[in-house]
């Protein structure tokens, strides 16, 4: 089988990943070992700029419809203790009014998730508020994901496992699958991506070096049934003489922390008896767990490959680091590899930009996982059940309570704190590197009308937004590449013009009153994608 990549590894990343590729314009199948997705519990939100990806390809309506689902089984835990909350949703219910109740009651509206447990980061006092966590489970996730690549024609191909490549240099890449009855299938390709998780097959048999710390804790997160649960009031987290715990946000969910070293074997089934035993242990009580659901263990090893690419391969999401899951971010790391590496790499594969625009890959997302190995390091030092972490862990709180502190901190789990180096001079507009927020338009894409930023991004292409700067000229030589755009911006008076790449990353701004510098607009353009194609004088689209 010829194709333009093989991605190995169907969960959220190799999803995203190949959704972003054939939005490219190039081809790819996706290789899973497991017959089925995976419903081991896993995290329950995912990060600002993951929730942005989503509604930047259309798919904001399915993000929304989950977060109701899931805010209301959040509100079933209190609905019952609070006679007051249980009237306004009947209410609401009877009115008709349901779904504006629970997008109020969304808990991170005001929530901006924690910092080593500490719930404590407010997100109305971040920059851009707006800018939150979505309240959407891994398992919810990888179905709007599943259901994205489908509608873009993506072969998904269960039970095989990759037992084996050839790198042939510039004769592309064949890939060895072992099939469920025990034959074999080749696929040639001219790039192998691994996006199959922590212990990527794909990055043992390519030789990548994956240095780190080794594990320290055991952890337990389960969906349980429990004779007593009042027995692990109150809900949330809290730190114990023997560990951490946390029982909610929804009924039965629980987690606990050990620190006293790895589990014996990391590939055992996790039991009833184990996770009760551990419940035991932090809480204090006798607490009996009647039945599991769900149920998962993990530690705190962190390890980041030195490169993300070796040749013809590449890796993203937990091939690439592993780390703890505090504060959320493993799978937004994921993600976000993946829409950063998804259109260069089809750039490349398409002949549209020479192979070094997959050097910033490297470049641009290595420093970003590495930050997040460091702050998942520093949440489990403040964790630990000594009077010298909790000591730490006291002033961290209080440090918490100022509004310089809560926004570093917040900002920086959240990822809206990343700024790219680019390879050309930046200096001016401070959007310049990063994820553009979602911006409020009056513009006119392919006749019709658009109100926001990401429905101008829906198709994966680059936009160039002229919002009163006259430059929309400019990218006539990429109009096969980039969306010219001419319109007004509604939300914010400080942009003329910002040219995005498919990632939504600014590539290039200019403020209004200031004077637009082609030079640096037509380097970003060509550094981005590539050369010009000729003169095009497609009229853009206007308001």
């Amino acid at each position: 089988m010829d194709v333009d990549v093989v991605v190995v590894g169907a969960g959220p990343t190799g999803l995203m990943l190949a959704g972003e590729l054939v939005l490219g314009g190039a081809s790819v199948v996706v290789l899973e070992r497991r017959a089925e997705p995976d419903q081991t519990i896993r995290a329950g939100a995912i990060g600002p700029l993951a929730a942005e990806a989503l509604v930047r390809r259309g798919l904001g309506p399915e993000v929304a419809e989950v977060e109701r689902a899931t805010t209301r089984k959040f509100l079933e835990v209190r609905r019952a203790a609070d006679p007051a909350l249980d009237a306004a949703l009947r209410t609401a219910e009877a009115e008709g009014r349901l779904d504006e109740v629970l997008d109020e009651h969304n808990p991170f509206r005001r929530g901006g998730g924690h910092f080593a447990g500490l719930f404590l980061i407010d997100q109305t006092r971040q920059e851009d508020p707006a800018r939150r966590y979505a309240a959407v489970s891994q398992q919810d996730l990888e179905r709007i994901l599943a259901g994205h690549v489908d509608r873009l024609g993506v072969e998904v191909r269960r039970e095989r496992t990759v037992t084996g490549f050839t790198d042939h240099g510039e004769d592309g890449i064949t890939v060895v699958a072992a099939t469920p009855d025990g034959e074999e299938e080749r696929f040639h390709a001219r790039y192998l991506v691994g996006c199959d998780g922590g212990r990527s097959t794909v990055r043992k048999l390519a030789g990548f070096d994956f240095p780190g710390t080794p594990p320290s804790l055991t952890g337990h997160q389960a969906l349980v049934e429990l004779d007593d649960p009042d027995k692990l009031l109150p809900l949330g987290w809290r730190r114990t003489p023997t560990g951490m715990m946390a029982y909610g946000p929804v009924p039965g969910r629980v987690f606990t922390l050990e620190f006293d070293g790895p589990p014996e074997n990391r590939d055992a089934p996790v039991t009833r008896e184990e996770i009760q035993e551990s419940l035991r242990r932090v809480s204090g009580t006798d607490v009996t767990v009647t039945a599991v659901r769900t149920a998962t263990r993990f530690t705190d090893n962190a390890r980041q490959v030195t490169t993300y690419r070796l040749g013809r391969v590449l890796l993203a999401g937990d091939a690439a680091h592993v780390h703890s899951p505090f504060g959320g971010q493993g799978i937004n790391l994921g993600l976000l590899d993946a829409v950063n590496l998804g259109w260069k790499l089809a750039a490349v594969v398409r002949g549209r930009v020479p192979e070094g625009l997959l050097d910033t890959y490297t470049a641009e997302r290595h420093p970003v996982g590495a930050r997040v190995l460091q702050n998942t390091r520093a949440q489990v030092a403040i964790m630990r059940p000594d009077d010298q972490s909790g000591a730490m862990r006291e002033l961290v709180a209080e440090m918490l309570g100022l509004d310089e502190v809560n926004r570093f901190v917040g900002s920086m789990l959240h990822g809206v704190a990343v700024r790219y180096d680019f390879p050309y001079p930046t200096h001016g507009h401070p959007l310049i590197g990063r994820s553009c927020p979602e911006l409020e338009l009056e513009v006119d894409v392919d006749s019709r009308a658009a109100t926001r930023l990401s429905a101008v991004m829906s198709d994966g292409r680059a936009v160039l937004l002229d919002l009163g700067a006259g430059v929309a000229d400019a990218a006539d030589g990429w109009r096969d590449r980039v969306r010219v755009v001419t319109g007004r911006c509604l939300d914010r008076d400080d942009l003329a013009a910002v040219l995005l790449r498919p990632d939504g990353h600014v590539a290039w701004a200019v403020a209004q009153g200031e004077r637009p510098d082609r030079k640096i607009l037509d380097v970003a353009l060509r550094t981005w994608f590539g050369e010009p194609a000729g003169d095009t004088h497609a009229a853009a689209d206007e308001v």
